[in-house]
């Protein structure tokens, strides 16, 4: 993905406030979603980082990955990622969330395959799987819309708790 094309992009937030504020709305609904349902923030940020991974996101790579580190992720789990079935890093519950949310964002690629659901059922209840598929579902929707708006990354600082 190359920021030198002389194309300005359309500024979503400032030309449809109203769809870009549903969408906000839809992110901070599946957040209360996982928060209720208990899933962990820390594997929400997983499933975030390896989504944008997979899509080519340097915009939500950037945020993510400074959140994560924020939240007291560790770099070698962050460098990790992207082959997360090749470490012992990961719990089974982060494997199960990160399994479900590649075949979430590789839907193209055999849906979802019953096996990665079940294996996402095995260690998340039915409250905390929705939560996992909204989560997934959200960030691939920001995904596509940084890439084809080519929001630059580096600015972006996560917020001080």
């Amino acid at each position: 993905m190359s920021n030198s094309d002389s194309i300005s992009r359309v500024a979503l937030k400032k030309i449809t406030p109203d769809v870009s504020g549903a969408m906000g709305s839809l992110h901070a609904a599946a957040v209360s979603a996982a928060r209720d349902a208990k899933v962990e923030p820390e594997i929400l940020e997983l499933i975030r980082i390896r989504a944008s991974q997979i899509n080519g996101c340097a915009f939500c790579l950037d945020m993510h990955t400074k959140d994560a580190r924020a939240r007291g992720e560790t770099e070698q789990r962050i460098y990790a990622l992207s082959a997360w079935r090749e470490t012992p890093f990961f719990t089974d519950r982060e494997r199960a969330a990160l399994a479900l949310s590649e075949a979430v964002t590789l839907v193209h690629d055999g849906h979802v395959p019953a096996d990665v659901y079940a294996a996402a059922s095995k260690v998340f209840d039915e409250q905390q799987v929705a939560a996992l598929i909204w989560v997934a579902t959200v960030i691939n929707a920001y995904n596509r819309i940084a890439i084809a708006t080519r929001m630059v990354p580096g600015a972006y600082q996560p917020v001080q708790t």
